[in-house]
């Protein structure tokens, strides 16, 4: 399995961003993607993740109401969409899938700064 990441960067507090990720194969392959984080000094954490098969869709409480998770089918692409980013939303985003079971696989990660 492979991922490719798009988005991150250097983002002013109050901006938004959006990260995409695109798996091998065929976005149907999977059961759930989405993104975790890991801040500086911390662990990896869930940011958001959505069932490709359906509706359901998680987020870390941190980001509720401020990130969005969409399943862009016909890019095969998961995007997420964060807003009103704040200082400490820095940290290195991992695209994952879950194959099933809970396997999960990961991207490489892209770095998203979040400073003036």
């Amino acid at each position: 399995v492979q991922l490719q990441a798009f988005g991150g960067g250097l983002v002013q507090p109050g901006g938004s961003l959006r990260l995409s990720c695109t798996p091998s194969g065929s976005i149907y392959d999977y059961t759930v993607l989405g993104w975790y984080r890991q801040r500086p000094g911390q662990q990896r954490e869930l940011v958001a993740g959505c069932a490709i098969h359906g509706s359901p869709t998680q987020y870390e409480d941190s980001v509720k109401g401020r990130a969005s998770i969409s399943r862009e089918y016909w890019k095969n692409t998961v995007s997420l969409q964060l807003t009103n980013l704040k200082p400490e939303d820095t940290a290195v985003y991992f695209c994952y899938v879950d194959v099933g079971g809970g396997e999960l696989h990961w991207g490489q990660g892209t770095l998203v700064t979040v400073s003036s």
